[in-house]
């Protein structure tokens, strides 16, 4: 039985990186790692092929939806470390809602008979919108993360996140893992004080703190994941949020909870002081 992850957070936050580097961590650990992208712009493996790939929507747009004619060949791409990758991609802008392709891309795994050949399942799923297509991963997931930095906006959309966990929780075994402080900037007086106070509100903690390097960045741009970057003074202190991250999931029942969001008006206190 796979172990099945839901990464969220809010759009340009990082997650995809962040996604990418949490599977090169767990297949370099040992796990056979599948990661799934479900988001229209279908870079989430990226890091990890090396290229933009064919996505499942546009593979079943040549056999004319007719799911029985592809094989997982036609949508899975081996990238770094051994990972399968697989980009759901999303119908043209304006023509449909992306969810649906996400609700394809899940039927597809099914019917491919791919859900258990793998250790690790790991959805990195578009942004904070977590409508009923974009909320189909954890219906599966056994636990969800959330990538986050700290400021209101992204606090704002961990919260929307945490409402849609505890929903699904309610019907489904998904629970939330903890959240990813990204983007940590010690240099500049920076820290994760917000994200702190709203995990102990809403009864999870901080997995990890990535830090704002630029090392990272450049890995993103190289399509490559941090960890098949060049060794650096610097590399080992990037890589250490992903293993630890890692070394947190493998293990035998990791801690979990279903969070308890707070009101609208509670994070504008917390963050602004505001009433």
């Amino acid at each position: 039985m796979s172990l099945v992850l839901a990464v969220y957070g809010k759009g340009g936050i990082g997650k995809s990186t962040t996604s990418a580097n949490i599977s090169a961590a767990l297949a370099l650990k040992g796990a056979k790692v599948l990661q799934i992208g479900c988001d229209p712009k279908h870079d989430s493996t990226f890091p990890i092929t090396g290229k933009l790939q064919k996505t499942v929507i546009e593979a079943l747009e040549e056999v004319d939806f007719h799911h029985e004619e592809l094989s997982a060949e036609d949508i899975i791409e081996t990238g770094f470390a051994g990972i399968d990758c697989l980009e759901a991609g999303g119908p043209p802008a304006g023509s449909g809602c992306g969810g649906y392709v996400v609700g394809e891309s899940v039927t597809l795994l099914q019917e491919l008979g791919l859900y258990d050949k793998y250790d690790v399942i790991l959805f990195d799923v578009l942004g904070d919108v977590v409508c009923g297509g974009f909320s189909a991963p954890l219906n599966y997931a056994d636990y969800a993360i959330i990538i986050a930095t700290n400021d209101f906006d992204s606090i704002f959309a961990a919260n929307r996140l945490c409402m849609a966990i505890q929903q699904k929780s309610v019907r489904y075994k998904v629970k939330l893992a903890g959240i990813v402080a990204n983007r940590v900037d010690y240099t500049t007086g920076g820290g994760t004080n917000m994200l702190d106070q709203f995990a102990e509100k809403v009864g999870t903690r901080l997995l990890a703190k990535v830090p704002y390097h630029e090392l990272i960045r450049k890995s993103r741009f190289a399509g490559k994941t941090m960890f098949a970057m060049e060794d650096t003074p610097d590399k080992e202190e990037c890589l250490l949020p992903y293993n630890d991250i890692a070394d947190f999931l493998i293990q035998e029942n990791p801690v979990a909870a279903v969070p308890v969001p707070i009101g609208d008006r509670e994070i504008f206190a917390m963050v602004g002081g505001w009433q």
